[in-house]
């Protein structure tokens, strides 16, 4: 596909004509070398890669914008979408190939691509099908943008965090996964709106797999300042455990819901990675549920596995983990999660 930018010359042959427009500054000084020119790049223009897309363009995040897909109509229809809303949007060059040059020096590569799972289809056949798309992904990802942070969407996502990672060589701070940064956002929806409050109010994560063993921490969640359940025990209000994991269930439940009722997730997964990737590119060093190197943290000594613990981000990508307190059943229920993932992951051959 002849790859297309959203800044187009006018005139014969593609003649620029902005020196007729524009008389230039006599005796100016060049571009600070402080001001950073971002970029993003974005694999996979499903409905997910465009709702991520589309949020990073909203939300005015990069200065660049580089789509890639295997499928030429679709890829150029979405980018031709993007650049007409130009009037509407911050400025940002929109760019779209199916060549991973044009994602050189990125700082961020988000990669969605994923393929879909048949009916009765394995999970470790899934796997080794997403695998074998990810080896022609990341290895040019990670040689046209050597320094860029990967962040990995795509599900299974904790697995193919860990696949990402080992493609690309890169340092484990560079390569991250979205986890379960979402289901943390529906976790702190639910609960806020069983108490009637903001959701910005609610401290409370969901760590571990972002699948069916994940796990609730609800020895920290806070609302406003006030630990929850510390908070009822002083007060003697008498709360019963079912709900509690009726909550999370809801929480583990959500995603397969909207699927079933729209055929697919798409706006909420596209504000939480573009919650992410603000956090990364901007240096705000928030904490984020995402799927990180967890071997060494909270008793997972097993193996090396990717799975989402509240991790400090920033420009060079995770910068610690917080230590969270986590109760005796938190913690073995962790282990147990990390445990899942393993089962799966030592029967890839990288």
């Amino acid at each position: 596909m002849h790859k297309s930018t959203s800044s187009s010359s006018l005139g014969p042959g593609g003649l620029d004509l902005s020196p007729a427009f524009f008389k230039p500054i006599t005796n100016a000084a060049p571009p600070s070398s402080t001001k950073r020119h971002t970029k993003i790049s974005v694999v996979g223009v499903g409905n997910v890669g465009m709702a991520i897309a589309q949020t990073i363009l909203t939300q005015d995040l990069t200065d660049e914008l580089a789509l890639v897909d295997a499928i030429p109509e679709k890829l150029r229809g979405e980018m031709l979408d993007l650049q007409h809303a130009a009037a509407f949007l911050p400025r940002t060059k929109i760019q779209a190939s199916l060549d991973y040059s044009i994602t050189s020096g990125s700082d961020l590569c988000i990669i969605t691509a994923g393929i879909r799972q048949n009916p009765g289809e394995t999970r470790l056949n899934l796997l080794e099908r997403n695998l074998a798309l990810y080896r022609n992904i990341v290895p040019p990802l990670a040689k046209y943008s050597p320094d860029c942070i990967l962040l990995v969407v795509s599900n299974p996502v904790d697995l193919l965090t860990y696949v990402a990672w080992k493609l690309s060589g890169f340092p484990v701070n560079r390569v991250i996964g979205s986890g379960t940064n979402l289901d943390s956002s529906r976790f702190r929806f639910l609960i806020a709106d069983h108490l009637d409050v903001n959701a910005q109010d609610v401290q409370a994560y969901i760590v571990g797999e972002h699948g069916d063993s994940s796990v609730a921490l609800w020895s920290s969640i806070s609302v406003g300042g006030v630990p929850v359940l510390s908070f009822l025990e002083r007060q003697q209000i008498a709360y019963e455990k079912e709900t509690l994991e009726k909550i999370h269930k809801e929480v583990v439940q959500s995603a397969y819901e909207v699927i079933n009722l729209k055929g697919y997730t798409s706006w909420a997964i596209g504000y939480s990675v573009a919650s992410l990737a603000r956090t990364i590119l901007r240096d705000q060093r928030r904490v984020h549920p995402v799927s990180v190197l967890a071997k060494g943290f909270y008793g997972i000594d097993d193996g090396e596995v990717f799975l989402s613990l509240p991790a400090q981000l920033g420009r060079s990508g995770v910068l610690g983990i917080t230590n969270v307190h986590l109760t005796n059943e938190e913690a073995e229920r962790l282990r147990d999660s990390a445990k899942t993932i393993l089962e799966v992951q030592g029967q890839l051959k990288i």
